[in-house]
């Protein structure tokens, strides 16, 4: 494997992977039952134009959320880190990072320089073995990047 191809890995964006397949899976559920409720009810004498509009919204709104899960995501490069998690999303320097740690949350946790924490949804405890080789590849990417630590070719420092 050349060094290219190794820093490519190494800056390689997080994603999870049990919580992305599940909600993926539940949309074409959602949206396969909302197909199938309205060729159903189609066929009911009366209109349903309403009950129809009423139950696309809910499936929408419940799409659009698995769908904010299912693309949560952590893509790093050698300025920084941007974290978008289900809600939110922020860029952070690596200066910013202090430690990287699986909390008590189930995904893992940034300790950021002004003393507050930023939940990294893409690493997922969930994810078992990946995820604590995830954790660790961020914490390598923020030792590398730490002032006196590891220079930008990945020496020691």
């Amino acid at each position: 494997m050349t060094e290219h191809a190794g820093e490519a890995d190494l800056y390689a964006p997080f994603r999870p992977r049990a919580t992305r397949w599940v909600s993926l899976s539940i949309i074409g559920w959602i949206v396969g039952g909302y197909v199938l409720f309205v060729i159903l009810t189609a066929r009911l004498p009366g209109s349903h134009l309403g009950l129809h509009v009423a139950a696309g919204v809910l499936a929408a709104a419940v799409v659009l959320f698995l769908w904010l899960q299912a693309s949560v995501a952590a893509v790093p490069d050698p300025q920084g880190l941007v974290v978008r998690n289900v809600f939110r999303r922020r860029r952070l320097a690596w200066e910013q990072i202090v430690t990287v740690r699986f909390g008590e949350r189930d995904w893992v946790q940034l300790d950021l320089d002004d003393g507050s924490v930023w939940a990294v949804m893409a690493i997922q405890r969930v994810d078992g073995h990946r995820a604590r080789a995830d954790s660790r590849r961020l914490a390598a990417l923020v030792a590398r990047h730490e002032p006196g630590g590891m220079d930008a070719r990945g020496g020691g420092g």
